[in-house]
């Protein structure tokens, strides 16, 4: 049974995912070796959650309790010692990550469950410095960002561990608040990332095409197919319009869409230009630096306001 947690890195998906355990009741130790972050990380995450129970999601009560439930290490030893279950949420580099593991193999007791927040390395490939005992106890979960908002977690089931292992990182997503989605192939992306990266495939192909002006092209997501996939899935959709409908139009767009296998060139005009979005203060739209925690809060606050209605149908 998985009691205590370890989360290692403490940036932008590591503090939520540690913030996500905490508000849920479990024991979290956080571990960050960069000391700048480390002096920060605690106050960030209490903003987070005062944010929450501004907007009717927390108790200021379950505000303290859950800031209560997160220990901060700058010891890995001592971070991951007496851990059930560890995920690490480092960056996207293969070697740093097995090195990573292999340390978390001498470190770790021998039943604890280690995990990657990766969607784009493959697991084997991260685990190939383990022993094989301990590669029957090595997932790749995977959050959304922001972590503490969005209910997905993508769980690995790669053929490596046994269905009860499974099983109980599942339930511990799932008392966590996650819906689960169980990943049968280890490939980049997992599931979640490859829709998405479809989807934007086509709007940065809109966009450069100059179809219509950036905002009309989010709105026609907005309020046209992502308006039905906050609450149904594509394959449902499909069955509900008919699947002889949707062939039809399959074979009437799909010749005529973006089918390139690399960024599209205005991302790469973008990014070149340091226009990176609201980091940067202007991507495809402008974000006045006096206005970026104001827009923030709004696009959490759209967030919050699905997650309240998911909880009405999801079982």
């Amino acid at each position: 049974m998985i009691e205590k947690i370890a989360v290692l890195g403490a940036g932008t998906m590591g503090h939520g995912i540690a913030e996500t355990f905490a508000m849920n009741g479990y024991t979290v130790n956080l571990y960050e070796n960069y000391e700048p972050v480390r002096n920060t990380v605690m106050d960030t995450i209490k903003d987070e959650l005062t944010f929450l129970c501004e907007n009717g999601v927390l108790t200021e009560e379950a505000v303290g309790e859950s800031l209560s439930r997160i220990h901060l290490f700058a010891d890995l030893a001592e971070a991951v010692g007496d851990a059930d279950y560890v995920i690490e949420a480092t960056p996207e580099k293969m070697e740093l990550k097995q090195e990573l593991f292999a340390e978390l193999d001498r470190l770790c007791k021998a039943e604890a469950i280690l995990a990657s927040n990766t969607s784009s390395l493959p697991l084997m490939e991260m685990a190939a410095k383990l022993p094989e005992e301990r590669k029957t106890r090595m997932m790749v979960c995977h959050w959304y960002n922001p972590a503490h908002l969005m209910p997905i977690a993508e769980l690995s089931f790669f053929g490596n561990i046994e269905d009860a292992t499974y099983k109980e990182v599942e339930e511990l997503y799932n008392k966590a608040g996650k819906q689960t989605v169980k990943v049968l192939k280890d490939i980049p992306g997992m599931v979640a990332n490859r829709i998405q990266q479809a989807v934007a495939r086509e709007v940065f192909a809109l966009m450069e095409d100059q179809v219509a002006s950036p905002e009309d092209i989010d709105k026609a997501l907005k309020f046209g197919p992502a308006f039905r996939y906050a609450t149904t899935g594509q394959l449902e959709v499909a069955d509900m319009g008919g699947l002889d409908i949707w062939c039809t139009v399959g074979d009437n767009l799909l010749s005529v869409m973006d089918s390139r296998k690399e960024a599209n060139p205005i991302l790469r005009e973008k990014v070149k230009a340091k226009k990176l979005g609201l980091k940067t203060g202007e991507g495809f739209f402008k974000y006045p630096q006096e206005e970026v925690e104001h827009i923030k809060n709004v696009f959490n606050k759209r967030l919050i306001v699905q997650l309240k209605a998911s909880q009405n149908y999801i079982n």
